[in-house]
């Protein structure tokens, strides 16, 4: 069985030299399914989220399910909070339409993108999103995949196309709604290198026993000297932990 752990020292690992792009050394790069900021005690708090996200600091996060103005949210523009909270740049893909306003995904970044590309994704249950933002040093891409095999598998073709012919690192993330052992994780892999590890469990939250989210660097972009992954300590705060992957300092 694989054991879960989430301590910052795991999974040294060592990549291909990463050039002179030093503007991604000593970051945390993070992905969060946030559930709306809803929590595993059913309180919806948008601070302690935002906290979970302050105690990473990270260059960037992917964040999934995420409402805009909807009756669900009292109107509010949950992305937009905590980009307050945390002092971050927000950029929202909506996917569906819920609740008279939207549903979607989304990205919190230090810096502003240069560039920003949204991809419908199949979704039988409900449409889904590929959110790409580009950046002076690298690019970062988040999506949140159907529940469906078949739908994440039709999915590939467009991702390929969508993360294709850029010459600084990519970056991929957020909840892909697959396990580490699906089809779909092993067809990824031909295009991306896993960095987050998929033994650290992510869902649920309180008591994980399942890995459903990621973060992942394209094979035939400039790829990472040494980092390490770890799963924080988010155990109340939404249904799923946070993923982090931390760039170490080139020597």
């Amino acid at each position: 069985m694989r054991k879960y752990l989430n301590l910052a020292v795991l999974s040294l690992l060592l990549f291909g030299l990463f050039g002179c792009r030093q503007g991604l050394t000593e970051k945390s790069f993070m992905s969060y399914n946030v559930k709306n900021c809803i929590g595993m005690d059913g309180a919806t708090n948008y601070t302690r989220v935002a906290g979970v996200i302050d105690e990473v600091n990270p260059k960037v996060v992917a964040i999934q399910e995420l409402d805009s103005a909807t009756g669900r949210s009292k109107n509010l523009y949950v992305l937009g909070e905590l980009a307050k909270l945390t002092g971050m740049h927000a950029t929202y893909a909506p996917a569906i339409n819920y609740d008279g306003g939207k549903y979607g995904i989304g990205i919190l970044s230090k810096e502003e993108p240069i560039r920003v590309s949204r991809y419908p994704l199949p979704g039988r249950e409900e449409a889904r999103m590929l959110l790409v933002a580009e950046f002076k040093d690298y690019v970062y891409c988040c999506m949140h995949l159907s529940l469906t095999e078949e739908d994440r598998m039709a999915s590939l073709p467009i991702i390929r196309e969508a993360t294709s012919g850029f010459d600084k690192p990519l970056f991929i993330a957020g909840d892909w709604n697959a396990t580490p052992d699906s089809p779909f994780i092993q067809a990824i892999q031909k295009d991306f290198k896993l960095l987050s590890n998929p033994d650290f469990y992510t869902f649920p939250s309180d008591e994980p026993v399942e890995t459903l989210d990621y973060i992942a660097i394209r094979k035939d972009t400039p790829q990472l000297s040494e980092f390490f992954t770890y799963v924080p300590e988010a155990s109340i705060e939404s249904d799923h932990r946070p993923v982090v992957v931390q760039v170490k300092k080139e020597k």
